[in-house]
């Protein structure tokens, strides 16, 4: 007889600051984020701390009344992990560390952490073992705390390390030996990319948990790993696809998010490498996400870092399905409409207007709108094919329809 398993999440408290740069109504959405972050980790959030700190504490980042506070709920409640959204210096860790007594996580390492989860192969599980000890280098000090003084006694005389010196030693040897394997599992990308011909390259790109991998399921009827939590997605997956009878190929990427750790950036640049070299950007949208117009400034910002801003790019609007907008009553005269109230005919008309039939809205998981999208994505395959070998231009009709 099966036993049931029943999964035991560990208690955590969120803890977010309203300054200058956030107010209170970013600071929940961050912490709305961060709670999906946390759940996805294998967290349950059980309280929320927010103070307005127009200039941090250099010792513990809140104040000491705020710190006061949260310390009396972890007692009463056992709490596990405090998670902070804004990261933490190593000396602000440990201070807050010796104070509450138990876990404490900034929103780098908990990304961190869920990338070490999610990782299936051995590339991946390379390229997070080195971002995280990229992290953990600064950090050592209050890990060893007990190991700071140097070993004396017989024999242990003169010149020597300390053991927090050894261990930040035999650290810096594995990040160069992770940065050495990396080196060599490129080259050997590099080497599968080229081989792949002059097909076209297509890679979706989009913040995470925003359809990307179902919408690669369902184009390239394949069975890629899709989940409604953050970062489903880690190694990248290239496919075959057809469309008529114009073959390319589609990759799917890692998910993007706000505040993604340089670390994690500079460790996965091959896995960006896939939209590096793209022919074609599709960006993937939750258009149900009430900040969704934030994600797209979050992803272009990455995308302007990796240089790839200037790329051909389609924007696909998915969840189209799961959109509701907020309705103001007819005998309402003091409500001011905003963008919150906009249906998505509205939505049309605002900025979108000027992205033109670059624009195209869908469901991925209904199939609603993917006669269209299927079109438009064959086009400008095919503009882009017939540019590079211009003798191909009688092989691939000029609509899909026509092939049909």
């Amino acid at each position: 007889m099966l036993e049931k398993k029943t999964i035991e999440y560990e208690k955590a408290v969120l803890i977010g600051i309203i300054n200058r740069e956030q107010n209170e109504e970013k600071v929940t959405e961050y912490l709305d984020e961060l709670e999906f972050l946390t759940y996805t980790a294998g967290g349950e959030v059980i309280k929320r701390f927010v103070q307005k700190v127009d200039v941090p504490n250099p010792k513990t980042l809140i104040g000491s009344g705020k710190m006061e506070e949260v310390e009396r709920f972890v007692e009463e409640n056992e709490i596990g992990s405090v998670i902070f959204d804004d990261e933490l210096s190593p000396a602000q860790q440990r201070n807050i560390e010796k104070q509450l007594r138990c876990k404490i996580i900034d929103r780098t390492s908990l990304i961190l952490d869920i990338f070490a989860q999610r990782a299936q192969t051995s590339y991946a599980r390379t390229q997070v073992e080195l971002a995280q000890y990229e992290y953990l280098l600064p950090r050592l000090t209050g890990l060893w705390t007990h190991l700071e003084r140097q070993k004396g006694g017989i024999g242990m005389r003169g010149p020597g390390e300390t053991e927090i010196e050894t261990d930040r030693r035999i650290v810096r040897d594995r990040i160069t030996l992770l940065k050495k394997k990396l080196e060599k599992i490129d080259r050997q990308m590099e080497t599968q990319r080229g081989n792949r011909g002059s097909l076209v390259r297509v890679a979706l790109v989009g913040y995470t948990n925003v359809g990307k991998s179902t919408l690669m399921n369902v184009i390239s009827k394949s069975e890629v790993f899709a989940e409604n939590k953050l970062f489903a997605t880690l190694d990248t997956t290239v496919r075959k696809v057809v469309l008529g009878n114009l073959p390319f190929l589609l990759s799917d990427t890692v998910g993007f998010i706000r505040k993604l750790p340089t670390q994690l950036v500079e460790s996965f640049k091959s896995t960006l490498d896939e939209v590096r070299e793209a022919d074609l950007l599709l960006h993937i949208v939750d258009i149900s996400h009430p900040q969704f117009e934030e994600h797209i400034h979050s992803v272009n910002e990455i995308l302007t870092d990796i240089k790839s801003s200037e790329k051909k790019t389609i924007m696909v609007f998915n969840k189209i399905d799961q959109y509701t907008n907020e309705v103001i009553a007819e005998d309402d005269l003091m409500t001011e409409k905003t963008s919150r109230h906009f249906t998505i005919e509205e939505w049309k008309r605002t900025w979108m207007e000027k992205v033109g039939d670059r624009a195209l809205f869908i469901s991925a998981l209904n199939k609603e709108n993917l006669d269209e999208f299927r079109k438009r994505v064959y086009q400008e395959v095919r503009d882009i094919h017939v540019t590079r070998f211009p003798y191909n231009n009688f092989l691939y009709p000029e609509n899909l329809d026509e092939y049909q």
